[in-house]
């Protein structure tokens, strides 16, 4: 159990990932785990990483609720891209439960370098308003779903940075149809990554559900904050790129020593 002061902190981190994500759209989850880890204090780098599977999940099936009120989400695509994650994620949660926890870390930190700099790049908006899912395509979408599924179950990450672009290579979807259709796949990704990691005891589970309710209430902010300074989103995305370049950093530095 941890201290009453840590499940406050939980709630404050889990305030300001929402918060991010409702500001500038996504990325956001990607400071879950860091923020358990070195902020709250989560003594075991996997209990962080099974208790943010959860809190990213739940976060991502809000969006879903919001996307397919908006008609955005391409049921069949989804459903597909996700099947196949979830056995993808099922192997990489397994995968990464058996490594040791600073070395994880280390790993964790260069991803979200390689996240901030495609937030930094930005994405691509063509794509095919009439695009669907069908035997022509089952392939790629499959084998693209699998391989984002075993990557988001191996860091216990959302992996919308890689979900978005591979649902456009493998459907020509648009960006708006993709983003939505992404977080479907995000939250079965992290519900079965948080069901891997729960059989070992990897999850807090109060601490989860204080995360996410700090979350909810964070993106309500943001994205209200977000309406106020409509135009400058760019640069926020930038602002917030490099903040994760600062986290990325930090997390090299204390786990290197897993590597010595």
């Amino acid at each position: 159990m941890l201290e009453p002061l840590q499940y406050i902190l939980g709630g404050g981190s889990g305030a300001l990932v929402g918060f991010v994500l409702g500001l500038v759209g996504g990325g956001g989850s990607i400071l879950a785990v860091p923020l358990l880890v070195y902020l709250v204090g989560v003594p075991n780098p996997h209990l962080a990483i099974g208790t943010s599977a959860f809190a990213v999940a739940a976060i991502a099936a809000m969006g879903v609720v919001n996307h397919a009120r908006a008609g955005t989400v391409r049921w069949r695509c989804a459903i597909m891209f996700a099947g196949a994650g979830v056995v993808g994620a099922f192997a990489g949660s397994s995968v990464g439960k058996a490594i040791d926890g600073q070395k994880l870390l280390f790993l964790f930190a260069i991803v979200m370098v390689v996240v901030g700099i495609a937030m930094v790049r930005g994405r691509k908006t063509n794509g095919d308003p009439a695009a669907t899912c069908d035997a022509r395509n089952a392939p790629k979408v499959f084998g693209y779903g699998l391989g984002t599924g075993a990557f988001s179950g191996f860091f216990g990450i959302g992996g919308g940075f890689l979900i978005v672009p591979g649902l456009m290579a493998s459907t020509e979807m648009p960006i708006i149809n993709a983003v939505g259709s992404s977080l479907v796949a995000v939250t079965a990704f992290g519900l079965t990554t948080t069901f891997n990691y729960a059989l070992s005891g990897f999850v807090d589970w109060p601490l989860a559900f204080i995360f996410v309710a700090g979350g909810t209430l964070g993106s309500v902010f943001g994205a209200r904050l977000a309406k106020r300074l409509a135009g400058t989103t760019g640069r926020l995305t930038t602002i917030f790129a490099g903040l994760i370049f600062a986290v990325a950093a930090y997390m090299l530095w204390k786990s290197a020593a897993a590597f010595g």
